[in-house]
């Protein structure tokens, strides 16, 4: 039987390991709320490699948390499990009472990845904008890692350019990579090569990164560190990837 050589093996594996980017998911059924009839709102959190539709499982979250102006409303106790992708997840419903840009933020339970060695925690959030108010948008909610969006995160046309500024322990991170993946719930896209599944850039000397959206629909940006302290995994001290994953939504005009 032919073989590859090692060298070839551990290319490919590389190469598929790249493109393979985790992404924590918070997808809210409408990105804003413009009427009573649409104030109650469902949520999906899930976990997995959005584009490529690969799910994993996620325990319940540490916590979920719905933050409007700066005030944050625990959400944990109305969660209820569900499946996203074949895997479990979890799904809240949430009311909106009041004008305003209202953030929504999971944090999970730590992620044991064998494949990488270590442990996956995503600080994932998206906002949703009600009754004409968009007050807020651009404010940071003080979680440990976050993108903050130096874009009006909801109202924009696919094609858009998107900035967001990353931060951890609340300052910049120079030079931060970001992923960037499309959610592609309905299967209607296929990456040509291993190489499109996932977008990537960099950010500049204040953390700020620069995305043109290509086509409509929900697009995640994910912006990885390693923290400083370590987990466990059966007795050994194992690095954790702390995450700043931020959804959300492009939409395309309407024709008349």
């Amino acid at each position: 039987m032919w073989k590859l050589p090692l060298a070839c093996c551990l290319f490919i594996v590389t190469l598929a390991g790249s493109a393979a980017a985790h992404f924590g998911m918070a997808i809210p059924s409408a990105s804003t709320v413009e009427d009573a009839k649409g104030a109650t709102i469902s949520l999906d959190f899930s976990f997995s490699h959005p584009m490529e539709m690969i799910g994993m499982p996620l325990v319940k979250p540490k916590s979920v948390r719905a933050f409007v102006n700066g005030k944050p409303e625990d959400l944990g106790p109305s969660l209820q499990a569900s499946k996203v992708m074949d895997h479990d997840a979890w799904k809240a419903s949430y009311t909106i009472k009041k004008p305003g840009v209202h953030h929504f933020v999971m944090e999970p339970t730590p992620y044991w990845e064998p494949a990488e060695d270590c442990f996956i925690i995503h600080y994932t959030k998206t906002c949703v904008a009600a009754f004409g108010e968009e007050e807020g948008w651009e404010t940071p909610l003080g979680i440990r890692t976050e993108i903050v969006p130096l874009t009006r995160p909801f109202g924009n046309y696919a094609g858009n350019v998107f900035q967001g500024q990353v931060l951890l322990d609340g300052k910049p991170v120079p030079g931060a990579q970001v992923e960037i993946e499309y959610y592609n719930k309905d299967k209607k896209y296929v990456s040509p090569n291993e190489y499109m599944v996932a977008q990537v850039v960099r950010a500049d000397k204040n953390g700020v990164f620069t995305y043109g959206i290509p086509f409509a629909g929900w697009w995640g940006f994910a912006a990885l560190n390693t923290a400083k302290e370590k987990i466990k995994h059966e007795g050994t001290p194992k690095d954790v990837e702390i995450g700043a994953v931020l959804w959300t939504e492009f939409i395309d005009p309407v024709k008349k």
